[in-house]
């Protein structure tokens, strides 16, 4: 691990131990852009970027899902509804979803990326039902949740016959729940023209007010929307609270004896992880000037080992508190360029999804994620094409990992799969279970399955991991090509 990633993961990890919480606080936060089958959205993706970095400043442990299938949103709400069950009664649960949302017969259902509906009676097949994540907080009896949707920018299907009824219905929850709506019920809300909606940009810029009531701070968020947008979008929320919430507890006045012998403390060290957290801890320092300019150095000589140390710079001029800002976000950036890895523009984005070189880092990312798929896709092809013997129903596969090298189809059929078949199915349902006994597979309909795979080889299909273990497609598929011979 670089050192750019260190930096970032501890000043992280050490920024949450520093602060106290009276309840553990877990968030799961969903954002959809890039759909298939309906209009793509420009934000949502960056909403969700925005609502995680602030939520984990804020204590929250967050799952973050972006561009997500039904099936990885389906297993990430399970997921958040397990974390939640074992973080006990005292436990805050958050949900906040951006993108493309839509109400049928009362209900809500927030719609995954690979969506493709053409009959209303479908959707409660294809998308997901709000009240699903409602269900996953209520079973865990916790005291406190809190519910954001900001998915009424548009009505994807309109035309569609039983689909007319623009944005979101109003729901009834569990108590001790806040449900918060970036509407008002039926209303459609803007995506925005800045990088992030209204609503969510609202929001976040209220997070960390201290010691701020959650009623009141959406009611802030409220007022600052309505003006915004002209009284185009009213924002929404209804409450059954049964205890006070505030997202960032009334901070305690600062002990100027405490703040100098940290920064005592912190400048004899030259760690830039000390020094990022104390500028965190004490943001109108008298030492701040000090500390940024140091902050500098230690990067340039952590980045530049070898070179002699870099002189210290004057203090910036007062008044000029955006140029240290800029400069320690260029320094950032330029550390996440020297590491040049997915993990290291990530942190970049985490830390400031707004700045001035977020789009460079997000289509650095998308260009090594695109470089690896298709080191994935070429090595899968190549694989296939050496395959030394054509595969029969009850040959000896050469191919795939240790679940499936040894075995043939016909033994597979009669062993259980590795991880379930369908996310977050119960165990009693698929371990030690047949697939024969699962599908009602012979060899026929295994075989005419197996055609499918034929001509594409670097099919997603393809690529995406078989239950019984990797491979077991590329082997199928090499089956059929050989006319499913027994």
């Amino acid at each position: 691990m670089k050192y750019f990633l260190k930096i970032l993961s501890s000043l992280a990890g050490l920024l949450l131990a520093t602060m106290a919480w009276a309840e553990p606080r877990i968030a799961l936060v969903i954002g959809n852009s890039a759909y298939d089958g309906v209009a793509p959205l420009d934000n949502p993706v960056n909403d969700a970027r925005l609502m995680s970095v602030k939520l984990a400043e804020l204590g929250f442990d967050v799952t973050r899902v972006t561009d997500g299938s039904q099936i990885q949103m389906k297993r990430a709400i399970a997921q958040f509804g397990r974390k939640l069950r074992s973080a006990g009664k005292d436990a805050t649960g958050l949900f906040y979803y951006a993108g493309h949302g839509v109400q049928s017969f009362g209900a809500n259902y927030l719609l995954p990326t690979d969506i493709a509906l053409s009959d209303a009676a479908d959707l409660d097949l294809l998308a997901i039902e709000a009240k699903s994540v409602l269900h996953q907080m209520a079973s865990a009896q916790n005291t406190t949740n809190i519910v954001i949707l900001d998915a009424c920018r548009d009505n994807p299907f309109q035309g569609l016959p039983g689909l007319d009824d623009n944005g979101l219905a109003e729901m009834k929850a569990p108590v001790g729940t806040f449900l918060a709506y970036s509407t008002e019920p039926g209303g459609v809300a803007l995506d925005g023209e800045t990088g992030n909606s209204p609503f969510t940009a609202s929001l976040a810029s209220h997070l960390t007010a201290p010691g701020l009531p959650v009623e009141q701070l959406f009611k802030r968020v409220r007022v600052e929307v309505l003006q915004q947008t002209s009284g185009l979008q009213i924002p929404w929320d209804t409450s059954s609270l049964v205890r006070n919430f505030a997202f960032m507890p009334q901070l305690e006045p600062i002990d100027a004896q405490a703040e100098a012998l940290a920064w005592q403390t912190v400048s004899a060290a030259r760690d830039a992880v000390q020094l990022m957290l104390f500028l965190r801890a004490y943001p109108k320092s008298s030492f701040e000037p000090e500390a940024r300019s140091l902050l500098q150095t230690v990067i340039a000589e952590t980045m530049h080992p070898s070179a002699p140390p870099a002189p210290v710079s004057p203090p910036p001029p007062a008044g000029q508190p955006g140029q240290a800002a800029q400069a320690d976000e260029q320094a950032i950036f330029d550390m996440a360029a020297l590491d040049d890895t997915v993990g290291a523009y990530q942190m970049y984005l985490d830390s400031y999804p707004q700045g001035s070189f977020a789009a460079k880092a997000a289509d650095r990312i998308a260009a090594l994620q695109q470089t690896r798929a298709e080191a994935r896709r070429q090595a899968m092809a190549q694989q296939e094409a050496e395959a030394p013997v054509p595969v029969s129903f009850t040959s000896r596969l050469l191919l795939g990992n240790q679940h499936v090298r040894g075995q043939s189809i016909a033994d597979l059929l009669q062993q259980s799969p590795q991880f379930p078949p369908v996310p977050d199915l119960p165990d009693a349902a698929w371990k030690e279970k047949t697939c024969a006994s699962c599908h009602k597979w012979t060899p026929e309909t295994l075989c005419a399955q197996a055609r499918t795979y034929i001509g594409r080889p670097a099919a997603v299909s393809l690529v995406k991991e078989h239950p019984f273990g990797g491979g077991l497609k590329v082997n199928l598929r090499q089956w059929a090509v050989n006319g499913c011979r027994q």
